[in-house]
């Protein structure tokens, strides 16, 4: 009786288990859903080395590409900065290899030097003649990569708030997202992840402007939607776990760059912290353009985003003049 009792409980306990796992799993696929019908697809595919890349193009003459940062996508550059340029530039932005609409290739891990040369091939692919790269955040990072491993492919880097050096504060900020274990990343990704990360959605968002407040429009017009789809968790967990893999040893090459570089950085950035990963790029790459802008957090296209397009427009200057 008392092994009958034992197992009716037991199988009680599973079968109320797997209906909590198939609850979170519908609701995963439902607010997914949602995300794709409010920010839908908008440019064109390209396949490079098994990765599928979604990119947005506007204008015509000397080529920029943009890098998004950690879980964000395209429309953080499409959105702000976008028809601000006048002409003379082609305006290139693109989902990063699992972020946004973009597909990773199977088996890829995210490491700096991938994506690094993803961006290479990229620029490759769609015969883009030595663009100037804009990195903002972990883009930023993938940036000084490129300048490191391929500066042949590029004319120079101008870097928002970039993440420079290894820091183990910034794994604390985003502790929930360290998860070294393929099997479990895949798992929370289309479990619990993104009904937690929806109810957190504004908390995370404050924390991440601040102390500027969130625009009203960032969740559509910004793309925010498309960060609570299971694909795109997966791939912003594999870029964190992945990131200090090699962002120690590019930090010790930043002497080697030699294309014209700039840098922006707020100096009340609470996400990316200006005197560790700010400054001390200063006496690290020769003749580096560096805008400190008090008050300003870690978004700086949203909230000012006639100046970053200035400073754009004047490290594309330099770099330019320096590719004729």
């Amino acid at each position: 009786m008392l092994i009958s009792i034992l197992l009716w409980l037991v199988g009680g306990l599973f079968v109320a288990a797997a209906g909590v796992v198939l609850a979170l799993m519908l609701a995963t696929w439902r607010i997914a859903a949602r995300a794709e019908r409010l920010v839908p697809a908008c440019g064109r595919f390209v396949d490079i080395d098994g990765n599928r890349i979604h990119y947005v193009e506007e204008g015509e003459g000397r080529p920029i590409v943009f890098l998004h940062g950690l879980g964000a996508q395209l429309h953080h550059f499409r959105h702000t900065l976008f028809g601000r340029f006048g002409a003379g530039h082609r305006l290139i932005a693109l989902d990063r290899p699992g972020s946004g609409y973009s597909v990773r290739a199977t088996g890829a891990s995210g490491r700096l030097p991938e994506q690094a040369e993803v961006v290479r091939r990229f620029i490759e692919e769609l015969r883009l003649e030595r663009p100037l790269v804009v990195g903002h955040s972990l883009g930023g990072a993938i940036a000084l990569t490129l300048a490191v491993e391929h500066p042949e492919a590029i004319s120079g880097i101008a870097l928002l708030a970039p993440l420079t050096h290894l820091e183990a504060r910034v794994r604390q900020k985003f502790d929930l997202l360290y998860i070294p274990s393929r099997l479990w990343r895949r798992v929370l990704a289309y479990t619990v992840a993104i009904p937690a990360s929806l109810r957190c959605a504004v908390p995370t968002m404050k924390f991440i402007f601040a102390p500027q407040t969130v625009p009203q429009d960032y969740m559509i017009a910004g793309g925010g939607w498309l960060g609570l789809r299971p694909a795109h968790f997966l791939a912003t967990s594999t870029d964190f776990v992945a990131v200090e893999e090699d962002l120690g040893r590019t930090e010790r090459r930043y002497g080697e760059i030699a294309v014209p570089a700039g840098i922006l950085f707020g100096a009340e950035d609470r996400v990316v912290n200006i005197a560790i990963h700010g400054e001390p790029v200063r006496g690290k790459i020769k003749e580096l353009d560096f805008e400190r802008v008090e008050g300003l957090g870690h978004m700086p296209q949203f909230v000012e985003p006639e100046r970053v397009a200035a400073f754009i427009q004047r490290i594309a200057a330099r770099a330019f003049a320096g590719a004729a």
